[in-house]
């Protein structure tokens, strides 16, 4: 469990970049960044609202900086 949620930090790093340069991404590329792995791709959408992003909704599949 301790690796997925430090997996989920560092990818939570990587998305946090790439929505600075692009001003948002996909709930796919998170899944893509998570290796399809469930676990680490809902940990990384929890930690980047607990950053502030919006993270969209299931009509809504995105991620953005408020």
């Amino acid at each position: 469990m301790e690796q997925c949620r430090e997996e989920a930090r560092k990818n939570t790093e990587i998305l946090s970049n790439e929505i600075l340069e692009k001003g948002e991404i996909s709930w796919t590329r998170v899944l893509e960044l998570a290796g399809h792995d469930e676990l680490v791709y809902k940990l990384t959408l929890k930690y980047l609202r607990q950053r502030g992003y919006d993270i969209g909704n299931n009509k809504i599949p995105r991620v953005k900086s408020q």
